[in-house]
């Protein structure tokens, strides 16, 4: 349709010309929103380097943050309704996600030479704005700790915003009725170093997300799918795999999917990948050979 070409277009042209990340300061406070913004569904990304540090998944952290700024509401199965964003989060130290960063950049270029408004988009964008990208640089400094946040569309898997933070050395106080303390101990980063320098690096990365609201609030939120029998039996991924925003493997990734994970098909079908929907509503295409 003609009106979603313009909303993909103008949300791709923002998400290039996004903020460059941020650095540690001294005076970090969690940003506070007057009103939730949606509920969002916090998925792990491509680079998870908090299991490098022997930390688990900060999902627990995100949805804190969450919670605690106003900003958005945690996405609950039980009401039937699809989350209205997916939150996409990655990690690890500045090199990883760099790679990820670029990983992304690429998925948005993608997303705009196949709507054919790449020159027009990014003849409106700066020079400097379009060479740093979504995430702008993180230039690679291998001894600090960097965090990233894509919120993406589940309607199109296409990056909304980003925010990301790097940190050398954690300046948060933790403890007591801090904005982020609920959120480290449930993840249970506030008991190590690398744990509370991630905590810095995402408060500083939700920062940059919640800055960004009129952005997200102008993108139309998913509805509720009409009652209907599926097209075909449930799915389920036999091995850790991709779902991928097209039907082969050299397609953007939209979210890395955990062996056991539920999916439904829609019934289309091309060669050994299947379009499926995950149970946030979130559509893309898997390959039938990493189904059980």
């Amino acid at each position: 349709m003609k009106t979603a070409s313009v909303l993909t277009t103008g949300v791709l042209a923002i998400a290039m010309a996004a903020p460059a990340p941020a650095m540690a300061k001294d005076d970090i406070e969690l940003a506070k929103c007057e009103e939730s913004l949606g509920t969002i569904a916090v998925v792990d990304g491509d680079t998870q380097g908090w299991s490098e540090y022997g930390l688990g998944s900060p999902r627990e952290l995100i949805n804190s943050l969450a919670i605690e700024s106003g900003c958005f509401t945690p996405y609950n199965a039980a009401g039937g309704a699809p989350a209205d964003f997916l939150m996409n989060v990655v990690a690890g130290d500045s090199e990883e996600v760099d790679k990820s960063i670029e990983l992304a950049k690429s998925a948005a270029m993608e997303g705009l030479w196949r709507s054919g408004a790449a020159s027009t988009v990014l003849s409106k964008i700066p020079v400097g704005g379009a060479l740093i990208g979504m995430f702008g640089g993180l230039g690679g400094k291998k001894k600090r700790v960097a965090a990233g946040i894509k919120v993406l569309s589940p309607a199109s898997g296409l990056t909304i915003v980003t925010g990301s933070g790097e940190v050398k050395k954690s300046s948060l106080s933790f403890g007591g009725s801090t904005a982020w303390n609920a959120g480290a101990t449930a993840s249970g980063y506030g008991n190590s170093k690398k744990g509370k320098m991630l905590v810095e690096a995402f408060v500083m990365a939700f920062n940059e997300v919640a800055a960004q609201a009129e952005t997200i609030k102008s993108v139309p939120k998913m509805q509720p799918a009409v009652a209907a029998a599926p097209a075909e039996p449930a799915a389920t991924t036999a091995i850790d795999t991709i779902l991928r925003s097209g039907p082969d493997a050299s397609s953007a990734e939209v979210r890395s999917l955990r062996a056991g994970t539920e999916l439904t098909p829609t019934g289309e079908r091309n060669g050994l990948f299947i379009e499926v929907e995950d149970n946030y509503g979130t559509k893309g295409w898997v390959s039938v050979e990493d189904l059980g």
